[in-house]
């Protein structure tokens, strides 16, 4: 199978601006969740932050936010409210120095770090006793939710049914390429600056680091803070081999439990390279929504959001089927 057909997304005027998209669904966070924090502790000596919206269910969607999210983004907190009301937990997974406080480690969240994803899932069986669990992820999240659908397909959970990843960068090079455009200065100027913020207090904590402060400092593009901070930290080469090794497309073909991104054709962040359509039609278990507008985790129909369910409701009709 290869693209699903699904009800058309019909924004007013507006909507249909893929900038103006992105930053309503961005702005839209006066949510009342009744989030309860749970820290855990990881494999290697840090934590994570999990904010919890219970509703006693057996089963959960253990959600993963974008860059420089967290658990208050608001389509966390959107598919929060929409899915307590269908009776399912969900499990804000706050990515390392996400959840206002630093982690422990020199090293921060990045885009193919699924081994937390695994921790954070390992966490939910043990401890929470779920039946079920959906993975949803957004953005840089769905980048990790995918590749962890395919990297580990021999090993991943039998609770663990299905997966949704929205405007997710399948190849983080030509994202990356693709946001430091002029026309995207905006959104590269705003992760840029909370990124590298985070990295210099980072090298305070860590007297002994061997990085070049400077090259951070002056990081004006993704690949500039990636090779000065992102990849060496990480243990990677550099830039381009932390892209290559961490692009879900690279994994895609390995996913056999049905996973589906929901990506709209005129997302400001995504080139060309990340809309995977040839993959689906070797893949079964893959698949493909994407409409022609809904910019990148927009797909806002009209000014009330209490009406903006369309992506919402692609996730739960995707999850919920038999």
């Amino acid at each position: 199978m290869s693209k699903i057909d699904s009800p058309s997304l019909q924004p007013k005027l507006l909507f249909k601006n893929k900038h103006f998209n992105t930053l309503y669904r961005y702005f839209k966070t006066d949510f009342d969740i009744p989030f309860q924090r749970k820290r855990i502790p990881t494999k290697d000596g840090d934590f994570l932050d999990l904010d919890i919206s219970s509703v006693e269910s057996d089963t959960a969607i253990v959600a993963v936010h974008g860059l420089e999210g967290s658990s208050n983004s608001s389509y966390i907190k959107t598919l929060a409210s929409h899915f307590n009301a269908l009776k399912i937990d969900v499990v804000a997974m706050n990515l390392r120095s996400c959840s206002g406080e630093l982690n422990l480690k020199l090293a921060s969240y990045h885009s193919g770090k699924t081994e937390d994803l695994e921790e954070v899932i390992t966490y939910a069986l043990k401890k929470k006793n779920y039946k079920t669990i959906y993975l949803v992820g957004y953005s840089l999240g769905g980048n990790i939710v995918l590749k962890y659908m395919g990297e580990y397909a021999d090993k991943i959970p039998k609770e663990v049914k299905k997966a949704v990843g929205i405007s997710v960068p399948c190849d983080l090079k030509g994202s990356a390429m693709t946001i430091s455009r002029l026309g995207n200065s905006f959104y590269k100027y705003n992760f840029l600056k909370t990124l590298k913020e985070k990295a210099l207090l980072k090298l305070k904590q860590h007297a002994n680091h061997q990085l070049d402060v400077q090259k951070i400092k002056n990081a004006t593009t993704f690949k500039e803070f990636d090779d000065a901070f992102t990849a060496p930290t990480n243990g990677f080469l550099d830039a381009v081999d932390y892209w290559n090794k961490s692009s879900c497309n690279n994994f895609l073909h390995l996913i056999n439990k049905p996973s589906l991104l929901i990506t709209a054709l005129d997302d400001p962040f995504l080139s060309p390279s990340c809309y995977p359509f040839e993959i689906t039609k070797n893949n079964k278990n893959f698949h493909i929504i994407a409409p022609k507008f809904g910019g990148h985790v927009g797909f806002c129909e009209q000014f009330n959001m209490d009406s903006n369910l369309w992506l919402e409701n692609q996730i739960k009709n995707f999850l919920l089927a038999q």
